[in-house]
């Protein structure tokens, strides 16, 4: 059966779930209200939504080194020192850091992108389609499922989780949040690589033998 936009308005208010997860457990639950909420109860979105408003201003920073050669700090956020402290939390800390670490993403979320670095992308793709012929009025929704590609190249709650990759760091956290009862989030990282960024200079082995006898 159809879906409609009425019933998608009155199990997010019910919920307080996302539109797009209302929508999702509608059409598997074949249009039945109630299952659509107990479909979302079984994935923590309906109890996790519920913590979106709150504010998390606790948590911890936590850092992760791989051989010595890969460096990551990152601050994960909760709502109260209490869950700061707990295991679980601690240990979903960690494992975030480790996946930035595999993963090297360059922001938190989309938002975080500069506009600038969004429209030379969308330049980039449109010319290479219009290169290859592509009409028109398709460049556009063709474009957007590559910015959508490159978003979760490149957005840490985008990008699929190291240790589950039917998952993505967003959905960890909205598991996570309905685990632990409090909103979880992630406020910044910074990752470290050795040599990064330094112009290294290019010599061949005849120079360098050359510049040691001399």
């Amino acid at each position: 059966m159809g879906i409609n936009t009425s019933d998608i308005a009155k199990l997010r208010e019910t919920t307080g779930a996302g539109m797009l997860d209302c929508k999702k457990a509608l059409d598997e639950a074949n249009g039945d209200f109630d299952k659509a909420i107990e479909i979302l109860r079984k994935k923590g979105i309906a109890k996790a939504a519920k913590r979106a408003g709150k504010v998390a201003a606790e948590g911890i920073v936590v850092s992760y080194l791989h051989g010595k050669k890969i460096g990551v700090l990152v601050e994960v956020n909760s709502e109260t020192d209490f869950v700061a402290k707990n295991e679980h939390f601690v240990s979903l800390a960690n494992d975030i850091a480790m996946h930035i670490a595999a993963s090297a993403p360059a922001y938190v979320s989309r938002d975080e992108v500069p506009e600038e670095e969004i429209a030379k992308e969308k330049d980039v793709h449109s010319e290479q389609l219009k290169n290859e012929g592509k009409p028109v009025e398709m460049i556009e929704k063709i474009v957007e499922g590559k910015m959508n590609k490159f978003y979760s190249e490149v957005c840490l709650l985008e990008q699929s989780y190291v240790k589950d990759e039917d998952k993505t760091i967003e959905q960890l956290l909205t598991e996570k949040t309905a685990e632990i009862g409090e909103k979880i989030t992630i406020r910044r990282f910074a990752r470290f690589v050795v040599g990064e960024g330094i112009e290294k200079e290019n010599k061949n082995f005849a120079e360098e033998v050359a510049e040691q006898i001399s």
